[in-house]
């Protein structure tokens, strides 16, 4: 699988680390690849890549900006 086709299938409300998309392809090293991978990301809808998070829970890159990322995230954890 690739990082694009991994990432599709994070479901709604969960949020993943760069490296345990990394360990889970195999890579274990390659946590900045996969965010490289993440940053031209075209589909945002059907590859949320907002999901995806820093090993310490941070937000960072992306795209739509870390403002974006931290109210889609805000919207997908709240059950209403």
């Amino acid at each position: 699988a690739s990082v694009l086709q991994y990432t599709a299938g994070i479901a709604y409300g969960e949020k993943t680390t760069y490296g345990a998309i990394a360990q889970a392809l195999g890579r274990p090293k390659a946590a900045r690849a996969v965010g490289g991978s993440l940053h031209i990301n075209r589909t945002p809808i059907v590859v949320p890549c907002h999901r995806v998070v820093g090993a310490s829970g941070s937000l960072t890159g992306f795209a739509g900006g870390l403002d974006m990322k931290k109210a889609l995230l805000l919207l997908e954890s709240n059950p209403e």
